[in-house]
């Protein structure tokens, strides 16, 4: 279960957002655009990363291997932006802080 209080799977397109861009869960549901050396990728923000550097995501494994391309490298450098799309059904659950998964 994740800090905005949904449960997701490995295969999802779905991020952890950092501590200083949490803004108190406010961007639960919402989508972000992620560039990086092996593509781009749109992803539901879902949960809250507390060790991620300010500007950094915590990616599902298959959003990494999509938008970084090998999963084995653990780290790498990427952009990303809020795309300003919201999940209509995480709506209510926008303010949501829920334990760690």
């Amino acid at each position: 279960l994740g800090a905005c209080g949904w449960t997701n799977t490995d295969s999802e397109m779905v991020v952890a957002i950092n501590s200083p861009d949490w803004a108190s869960g406010q961007h639960c549901g919402q989508y972000v655009q992620i560039t990086g050396p092996a593509g781009t990728q749109t992803a539901k923000v879902v949960d809250l990363c507390p060790g991620c550097a300010s500007g950094d995501l915590d990616m599902s494994p298959d959003l990494f291997e999509a938008v970084m391309g090998d999963k084995g490298i653990g780290r790498a450098k990427m952009d990303w932006s809020f795309t300003g799309q919201v999940d209509s059904a995480a709506a209510p659950n926008a303010h949501a802080l829920a334990g760690l998964q």
